[in-house]
């Protein structure tokens, strides 16, 4: 444990930041499942799923959640699958 008050302060911000950061990265996980599942299953949605996965792998990149070469690699991928479904 800390002794010093702002190490004790530093420890809580770095909680929060903790959780913060995992709600965010799990809100990407589910919906990047839900575009792929869409995806395979041909729902005529789909686009606006992944879509919406784009946004969600953006903010988490500005955010800082996740890393910039991260989110182009998922994006690039996801739009990848996307396209080959749709042809």
């Amino acid at each position: 444990m800390p002794n010093k008050p702002s190490a004790k302060k530093e420890l809580r911000k770095s909680a929060k930041r903790r959780m913060r950061n995992k709600e965010i990265l799990k809100g990407v996980k589910r919906i990047t499942k839900q575009s792929l599942r869409a995806i395979e299953s041909k729902d005529p949605n789909a686009r606006e799923l992944v879509m919406q996965t784009l946004k969600a792998l953006d903010k988490a990149a500005q955010k800082g959640v996740i890393k910039k070469n991260t989110k182009d690699r998922k994006k690039s991928r996801l739009h990848l699958k996307l396209n080959k479904s749709l042809k």
